[in-house]
């Protein structure tokens, strides 16, 4: 039991840290500024709704990808270490990362999929931190990684929805700041991935 606490709690953490559903609510502002309630309603319905769908193919048919790709479990960990450290080092540095770097996009529902649901809510880090969790789990894991990604999702669409109040109450500065946080989280989650990956290749070494 307290191995899949632990584990519940890497997981939660790390779909907070890379969702970041503070930090894309102002992108959710920025990206819905001039839509009328219903408009901005819908778009924020769609776009965690859609995003939720794709990070769930990615979990259950991670293990079917990995083998028609050819895709080793340390080859993935090590690849996608270095992508969330990427993406972590940009947020440190105030920057935006290049995955999420969106301009010039109009009002219209369809931004609803593209850019928000792919690849801000459910871009490269966020489909491979959710693959790295069930690369070698057990259903019982697979589950839970699904169910806290559902709750993520739902936690999302709650921000946007209070995205105006929140902003008033809190301020820019301070989104900025757990930005700056989320970043430091993803980093380090990224490291803690590089290692992992780089262990199991000794080991396979080793027993070889």
């Amino acid at each position: 039991m307290d191995d899949l606490i632990t584990f519940s709690i890497a997981v939660f953490t790390g779909f907070f840290a890379i969702t970041n559903p503070i930090s894309n609510m102002t992108v959710f502002l920025s990206l819905t500024q001039g839509a009328d309630e219903k408009t901005k309603a819908d778009i924020n319905k769609r776009a965690n709704i859609i995003a939720f769908i794709i990070v769930l193919v990615f979990v259950l048919l991670g293990k079917y990808i990995f083998e028609l790709f050819n895709i080793s479990i340390p080859a993935f960990k090590i690849t996608g270490g270095i992508l969330i450290f990427y993406i972590g080092f940009d947020m440190l540095q105030s920057k935006q990362s290049n995955v999420k770097n969106i301009k010039h996009v109009n009002i219209d529902e369809n931004i609803a999929v593209s850019p928000l649901a792919i690849p801000i809510l459910a871009g490269p880090g966020t489909i491979v931190t959710a693959m790295n969790f069930v690369s070698s789990a057990q259903p019982v894991h697979i589950t839970i990684v699904i169910a806290i990604f559902a709750f993520m999702s739902l936690l999302t669409y709650f921000t946007f929805r209070l995205s105006n109040l929140i902003v008033r109450l809190v301020g820019y500065n301070v989104i900025s700041v757990i930005g700056k946080i989320m970043g430091l989280i993803i980093a380090i989650i990224g490291t803690g991935m590089i290692i992992e990956g780089i262990k199991i290749s000794f080991n396979l070494v080793t027993e070889q």
